[in-house]
């Protein structure tokens, strides 16, 4: 599998896991659940960008 997909695929998985722990955080009034939700979306989406990068030049 080519780099630029994994981390797409990779970035996508953690967004999506991200948005679970905070929804998760928010239910059960937990802000350190919510907090690393929030920070592994953020984390996903970076790693999905750097995928999208790294397909427009060519690695």
């Amino acid at each position: 599998m080519k780099s630029s997909v994994r981390d797409k695929t990779e970035g996508a998985f953690h967004e999506l896991k991200g948005t679970a722990k905070e929804i998760a955080g928010r239910l059960n009034a937990d802000p350190d659940l919510e907090a690393a939700g929030t920070g592994e979306k953020i984390a996903g989406r970076a790693q999905e960008k750097l995928g999208q990068i790294k397909k427009i030049l060519g690695k």
